[in-house]
């Protein structure tokens, strides 16, 4: 099946939906293996949860996890129709809503496609694998009337909303700057020698979609995607989205910033990953920046020496005790999560959420067929998700430089020169020897926020990074 916008133009809702009648969904990307879960197979078990919702169909290119979910399902005596290709899945009239929760380069064509389908969209972080495809899914939603979430965990019930609208009514003074903290330690994904086979589970074709066909150069090819340019956005465009998209929410921004610049490298290990595992960046939205922090080394090298486990991966205990959530400076205080703190640190208030989870607020939207009544819309998840990539890309034309080269550049910048200083004490305390592994300085990137074009200098490599090469029939079209 080829969808295009000229036939999807007239594709009617598969049905019209009353109070009472049952939500049929289907799951896109299961998960990672058949034994250890994913977003998808959790997605699976929240949405078989909500009242008035029925999981009828079941997609994944990898054949062993499809067949060990459509098994359980045979187990329940529950019926589910499986699917190896999406576009197949979306011929079926009997489907309401796709959940989405494929490899990031796959997550803007599914949702079009599934747009043009007249099906609508939950769609899993981050929202594109480009600022392009942001701007696409946006285009479709709107074009074919579909309510399409993008959920972004702080907007469930988590209290940071109620956190964020205390700060907005000027409890705290004026807001002052918002950070973003993403510190998850991460061992290296290993070093391959060369090309590694690909199970014969996986339709490899239909898992490559958009990208290119190359030869796979890591060990494990579910997952570690995420640290591979082609597929994934590295740690800021897989956990650091969450709370990125806080920090924009609490900032109170519906468009992007007019300048940006990001540091940082991948350290601590050689390995087949590409992306960055420790960055910092500003945001220069005005008058609140936003200066985000990705760490995926732990809190020095004694700390990871000592609780490194034999498999590589730390405690859980200890993986939670580093910073993870948002931070708002304020005259008076500042708000740390769900928590509001005056300027000596003493806790003013604790919020307690007063919303709902994030797949009941999708059926709920689905319902009553209000975009507005989702906590994360569409153009929340392109715009909190084109942050992310503005970083990525002011890294990626970036070079390595010294430490002086960086500390001179951000000298007029003081929070950001406070959080590059904290962040050359951080590779210090890793033993981290930036003059042997210099850290990448991407430069200033300047933006025209409405046209989401960069301009001025190093505009041409950093626009050639706001979409890719797509490879056919795999294609994400310019008019949707």
């Amino acid at each position: 099946m080829k969808l295009s916008s000229a036939s999807a133009v007239t594709a009617p809702f598969s049905r019209v939906l009353g109070a009472n009648d049952d939500i049929r969904m289907a799951i896109v990307g299961l998960g990672s293996t058949v034994k250890i879960g994913g977003k998808g197979k959790q997605d699976l078990r929240d949405f078989r949860k909500v009242p008035g919702v029925r999981v009828v169909a079941l997609c994944d290119v990898d054949r062993d996890i499809l067949d060990a979910e459509v098994q359980k399902f045979k187990d329940r005596n529950e019926p589910v129709e499986p699917y190896a290709d999406v576009r197949k899945l979306l011929e079926n009239k009997n489907i309401d809503a796709v959940v989405v929760t494929t490899p990031n380069h796959w997550h803007a064509l599914v949702t079009v496609w599934t747009c043009q389908a007249g099906k609508d969209v939950y769609v899993q972080k981050p929202a594109s694998h480009n600022i392009f495809e942001g701007r696409k899914m946006v285009e479709a939603a709107a074009r074919y009337n579909r309510i399409v979430a993008v959920p972004h965990g702080p907007r469930g019930a988590t209290g940071i909303g109620e956190a964020i609208e205390y700060v907005r009514q000027g409890n705290l003074g004026r807001m002052l700057c918002v950070r973003g903290l993403n510190y998850r330690p991460r061992t290296s994904i290993g070093k391959v020698g060369g090309p590694q086979p690909i199970p014969k589970s996986i339709d490899y074709d239909l898992w490559s979609g958009p990208a290119p066909v190359v030869p796979l150069k890591r060990e494990y090819l579910h997952y570690d995607w995420h640290w591979d340019w082609l597929y994934g956005n590295g740690d800021l465009g897989n956990m650091g989205i969450h709370y990125m998209d806080a920090c924009r929410w609490a900032a109170g921004q519906r468009t992007l910033p007019e300048r940006v610049i990001a540091m940082g490298g991948r350290f601590g290990y050689d390995d087949d990953g590409q992306t960055p595992n420790t960055q910092v960046a500003l945001l220069d939205y005005k008058p609140v920046p936003i200066i985000f922090e990705v760490r995926g080394l732990p809190r020095n090298r004694a700390f990871r020496d000592q609780n490194w486990e034999t498999n590589g991966r730390l405690s859980m205990d200890d993986y939670y005790t580093l910073g993870i959530g948002v931070v708002v400076h304020c005259e008076k205080g500042f708000i740390a999560n769900n928590q509001a703190f005056d300027n000596r640190g003493r806790s003013v208030k604790l919020f307690k959420p007063s919303n709902t989870d994030l797949p009941e607020n999708f059926i709920r939207a689905v319902r009553s067929r209000k975009s507005s009544d989702l906590y994360s819309d569409v153009l929340d998840g392109h715009l909190s998700a084109a942050l992310c990539h503005l970083i990525n890309i002011s890294h990626r034309v970036g070079r390595q430089v010294s430490s002086g080269q960086i500390r001179e550049t951000v000298r007029g910048e003081k929070d950001f020169a406070e959080t590059v200083e904290r962040f050359l004490d951080h590779m210090h305390a890793n033993r981290i020897d930036l003059e042997k592994q210099p850290a990448t300085l991407g430069p200033w990137l300047t933006l025209d926020p409405a046209a989401e074009r960069f301009t001025g200098a190093f505009s041409g490599p950093a626009n050639a990074l706001l979409t890719r090469d797509y490879r056919p029939p795999f294609v994400v079209p310019e008019k949707v």
